[in-house]
């Protein structure tokens, strides 16, 4: 018997082989909770037509093929709010919510001020509730545009969301945060890339941070299923924090133990966050590490890196294959959320 997710990846490689690149179109989204407008982007199933164009790339990162301004495709279409990581921004995941459209969705996504790259503020980065007040706000934006709108099943509402953006997923899902526990676990951590250590290094400060805020439930009852890809801020939690979350959860590990992030790592070798959504479908995907969830990088790319002394976000163990890991991604989502 084949494995569903073999026949989903099989289904989704031969639509990919045919399908029209996703339709494409740049928004700019109201926050009034920032004081600011958001940038973002729309993708859907397109009908052809618009400009082909590579969107999200730069020295570093391959962009993602799009049709920009293409015309829609004929239907009803599940409407997915995606969100990106600490220090990304939409075109970081645009291999993924350019693959949801193609394969069916209507996909949303908006830059998160101050964690985006290029607007970004740590400390007020970390402030995980405001993640989740931009995805309603880019919902609501969406929900106000009558040709969107007119295409929109609004009945199947999915929050899918990489690394913090995971978290921003699994919070618009019910999830709550602790900070106490949080903070307790940053007492003992070891010092390690991309862990606490490195947040106290780059500035960010959790006592400074109201309890309050950090630990209230910000679940979304339109929200119908959460597919989060290493979520981050899942350390100190128990059972109860879970109590509220919806119940269709996908949980994706991205590598081995030996290559996972320990930030982000919800298995039973890190936080595991996995053992108190009992529910919860969990794909482990490997090799590949925290990272390989980025654009795949370009042949100079790790060289400007080091010479920016930025982090080493194209590295990868060896046999990964970010191209496929992506297609592998998509097609498990897809199949998740019932595209």
């Amino acid at each position: 018997m084949r494995h569903p997710l073999a026949a989903a990846i099989l289904l989704l490689a031969a639509h990919a082989a045919t399908a029209e690149p996703a339709g494409f179109r740049s928004v700019t989204v109201p926050a009034e909770h920032h004081g600011r407008e958001m940038t973002g982007a729309v993708w859907y199933p397109s009908a052809g037509g618009g400009e082909a164009v590579s969107f999200g790339g730069n020295a570093v990162f391959h962009g993602t093929r799009v049709r920009d301004g293409a015309r829609m495709a004929e239907g009803s279409f599940p409407v997915v709010l995606a969100s990106h990581g600490l220090g990304g921004h939409v075109g970081a995941l645009g291999w993924l919510t350019a693959g949801l459209a193609e394969a069916g969705a209507l996909v949303i996504s908006v830059n998160h001020p101050n964690s985006t790259w290029r607007d970004f503020d740590l400390q007020e980065g970390l402030k995980h509730w405001t993640r989740v007040r931009d995805m309603q706000a880019a919902l609501d934006w969406l929900a106000a545009q009558p040709d969107l709108a007119a295409r929109a099943d609004f009945s199947r509402i999915y929050a899918v969301g990489f690394s913090a953006g995971g978290w921003t997923a699994l919070s618009l899902g019910g999830l709550r945060a602790d900070l106490e526990g949080y903070a307790a676990h940053c007492e003992t951590a070891p010092p390690s890339p991309w862990q606490c250590a490195d947040l106290e290094r780059r500035g960010a400060d959790l006592a400074a941070f109201s309890a309050e805020e950090w630990n209230a439930g910000r679940k979304d009852a339109r929200i119908r299923a959460v597919a989060a890809i290493e979520p981050a801020l899942t350390w100190g939690l128990g059972r109860s924090h879970a109590r509220d979350l919806v119940d269709r959860v996908l949980l994706i590990a991205l590598g081995t133990a030996e290559t996972r992030l320990p930030a982000t790592d919800f298995t039973g070798t890190g936080s595991g966050l996995a053992a108190l959504i009992p529910g919860a479908e969990v794909e482990i995907m490997a090799p590949a590490a925290h990272f390989s969830a980025l654009p795949p990088c370009k042949p100079r790319g790790p060289a400007i890196l080091a010479a920016e002394g930025d982090d080493p976000v194209c590295d990868d163990p060896p046999g990964a294959d970010r191209r496929a890991l992506h297609k592998r991604i998509v097609a498990r989502i897809a199949a998740f959320l019932r595209l």
